[in-house]
């Protein structure tokens, strides 16, 4: 990719600060369930056996930046590939989310989370083989991964919690254990973002979804020294790419989850981003934070609230424009693709 190709990308220049010829627009969740064309080509069993078929993978990829226009592709994947990818034992359940039948609770349970291989994910890397050679230069396809407290709570609880039950009871009474879990799981992050930034993703993001469920103290304790490991790693090896750190009800989080080492900070709506600027700095850029209840609320409510993202942007060239948190289900394709024409009409420069 050429120096001009990558200035031409709107998401690569405001990841960075700079000015870019719109504010840039993708959706976390923006391919799955929402997209007729997701549907129909989807097939039937778990999620993550459509992960494992490219060119499918590849199809479901690409399916948001067809209909949208959006600035930024993002794998279709699963935070829970890698630990399903090593045999740990563990399904995406339609309607629940991430299920393990037998949850780590022991020192034994560590056993079948064994450290992720490349070659645990070639068809994730051949996916994003295909991807680089179909999206054009000005759409970046971006990696992901669970960060590992969010990752660890679902193999920990053996599926999604309110309490954390486990999950804290392990932090508290096990503590050894504890870090043993998470530095596993900091090196399976790092090993699958690094496969699919050296096949051509040019950006990544890591999803610590529950971590607003800590405290600041515990979560410095028991989370903040994996996460930073995670940015560290991935700047050595690939110094040129901008990650993205994201968690929901995070707002006590917001500057140790910035420290953690990202160049992009995502805001889910509760954050205004004028306040998270005047907390983390000036010129900090930014990802979000429109309410995914306003796109369910109609194309009138959403588009009000676009415009609220954006005049609390204030014309920041720092600005990823998404929303607070993942597409719903429900949500009207025609509400997001009016959220995706507003925003480009009323900032392209």
């Amino acid at each position: 990719m050429t120096a001009s190709a990558a200035s031409d990308a709107p998401f690569l220049a405001a990841a960075r600060g700079l000015p870019a010829a719109h504010t840039p627009v993708w959706f976390m969740r923006q391919a799955g369930r929402s997209l007729p064309e997701y549907r129909a080509v989807r097939g039937e069993g778990s999620i993550l056996d459509a992960i494992k078929q490219p060119e499918r993978a590849a199809d479901i990829t690409m399916q948001p930046v067809r209909r949208y226009g959006v600035d930024a592709a993002v794998l279709y994947s699963d935070i829970v590939v890698p630990p399903h990818a090593v045999g740990f034992g563990v399904d995406v359940a339609p309607g629940t989310g991430p299920v393990a039948a037998q949850p780590l609770r022991t020192i034994a349970d560590l056993a079948r989370l064994r450290p992720l291989e490349p070659d645990d994910v070639s068809y994730v890397a051949d996916t994003v083989d295909l991807l680089v050679g179909e999206l054009p230069p000005e759409v970046p396809l971006l990696s992901f991964a669970g960060a590992p407290f969010t990752v660890a709570s679902y193999l920990i609880e053996g599926g999604p919690s309110r309490t954390y039950r486990h999950t804290k009871a392990m932090m508290y009474s096990e503590e050894l254990l504890w870090h043993r879990v998470m530095e596993r799981l900091a090196e399976s992050a790092i090993t699958f973002i690094d496969v699919q930034l050296r096949h051509g993703a040019r950006a990544f993001q890591l999803f610590d979804s529950w971590a607003g469920s800590l405290s600041v103290a515990d979560y410095d304790r028991f989370v903040f020294p994996h996460s930073e490991r995670v940015f560290a790693e991935l700047a050595d090896k690939h110094p040129d790419v901008v990650g993205i750190h994201f968690g929901i009800g995070c707002d006590h989080l917001l500057e140790r989850m910035y420290a953690a080492g990202p160049g992009v900070i995502g805001l889910d709506w509760r954050t205004p981003i004028r306040a998270a600027r005047s907390r983390l700095g000036a010129d900090t850029v930014v990802q979000g934070n429109l309410d995914p209840s306003l796109v369910l609320a109609g194309q009138a409510p959403a588009v009000t609230g676009a415009r609220r993202v954006l005049a609390d942007n204030d014309g920041h060239p720092g600005h990823i424009f998404n929303l607070g948190h993942g597409v719903d289900k429900d949500s009207d394709p025609a509400v997001l693709q009016a959220v995706v024409d507003l925003v480009h009409e009323e900032t392209r420069s």
